[in-house]
């Protein structure tokens, strides 16, 4: 296991990969060790965040049940500036809203599985689980454009 830090514009992000495949995405940390996985993601998420960049290409690994599996799924299907809310995604998954909110509360690796582009009911405004809260997804909806239902 390693740790990369990334300082960016909603603070220092610290990305953990095991056996080569991006695990969590936390905001604080220190660094620990060395992988090239981490390089890639440190190299991807400053290209999104200078707008160069509007799908990650990482590997990926979703500790969880098969359900927080299937949300991550379906949460890395939103393109950029787009958003759904927890009802799209329960429908597709035959399930109510409810057990979809937690799943988003618990994903473990924020932004490059974006969680922040799923709103409540009617394009709710609802939490977020990264530093800073809501004020983070507001900051992160407005940087990939989708800023215009936020106003």
């Amino acid at each position: 296991m390693a740790v990369a830090c990334f300082q960016s514009p909603v603070g220092l992000l610290s990305i953990t990969e095991e056996n080569g495949e991006i695990t969590r995405l936390d905001w604080g940390g220190q660094s620990a060790g060395h992988a090239p996985v981490l390089e890639r993601a440190v190299a991807q998420l400053s290209a999104y965040f200078a707008g160069e960049l509007d799908v990650f290409d990482l590997p990926l690994r979703v500790n969880g049940s098969d359900f927080q599996r299937a949300v991550c799924d379906e949460m890395l299907k939103i393109p950029i500036g787009e958003t759904v809310t927890y009802g799209d995604i329960a429908k597709t998954l035959g399930v109510s809203p409810q057990p979809v909110g937690g799943a988003c509360g618990g994903n473990p690796i924020p932004i490059i599985i974006p969680c922040h582009r799923v709103m409540g009911a009617g394009g709710k405004l609802t939490g977020f689980s990264g530093a800073g809260g809501v004020e983070t997804k507001v900051a992160l909806l407005r940087h990939e454009g989708a800023a215009g239902l936020l106003i």
